[in-house]
């Protein structure tokens, strides 16, 4: 039986929405799908047709917020500064999980214990990180960060990773804060690796 025309994936967005948001306030206990349902204006059997049982929320909810962190990352053009082009995939990463805060916890902090990623989605995660080691492999061959892409990768998302989520917790101030805290930090770490570089720096056993 086709779905009703009315259960598009605008209502699938909003019903994912309105799921991270329950879970993040009231955790697993508020992640019914009447109450979902009842927040959005809809009915269960909506959740059931787009997006399953309770468990298939959650997934939809982990691989949601990959995606969209996805289409942030892919949507920043490449820089012919290869460090300015770090930094500001450094911003499109910190925007990405302050404009969908209750999805970035489903994506890093498991707030619904018996839930594990399927191995396709762990690729879909870490085609994420792919985006900053093939920039910073862009930027070791042209001599601004040493030579290791996947280590300096690690370490820069690392780095926006521990400002995003500070700054969903509330605790870095207004949006315009964090992100001036990151846009210094960025640039701070570029221009050590560049120095490091340049200096000849000592790489990792």
């Amino acid at each position: 039986m086709a779905r009703p025309r009315e259960y598009d994936d605008e209502l699938r967005h909003r019903l994912i929405d309105t799921a991270g948001r329950l879970l993040a306030d009231e955790g697993p206990a508020g992640l019914t799908t009447r109450r979902i349902a009842t927040e959005v204006g809809t009915s269960t059997t909506a959740i059931y047709s787009l997006l399953g049982s309770k468990a298939d929320l959650v997934r939809a909810m982990f691989v949601e917020g990959f995606e969209r962190l996805a289409a942030a990352l892919d949507a920043v053009p490449v820089d012919d500064d290869p460090g300015e082009h770090l930094v500001q995939l450094g911003f499109a990463y910190h925007d990405s999980a302050v404009a969908s805060p209750h999805l970035y916890r489903v994506m890093f902090e498991r707030p619904v214990p018996e839930f594990d990623p399927t191995a396709d989605e762990v690729l879909l995660s870490l085609s994420t990180l792919q985006v900053l080691v093939d920039a910073v492999t862009r930027a070791a061959a042209l001599g601004v960060v040493p030579d290791e892409p996947f280590e300096v990768a690690l370490e820069l998302w690392a780095l926006v990773h521990g400002i995003s989520a500070i700054a969903i917790s509330g605790m870095a101030g207004p949006p315009e804060r964090s992100r001036a805290h990151l846009e210094r930090m960025m640039r701070a770490q570029v221009a050590g690796y560049a120095a490091l570089r340049a200096a000849g720096g000592p790489t990792r056993v």
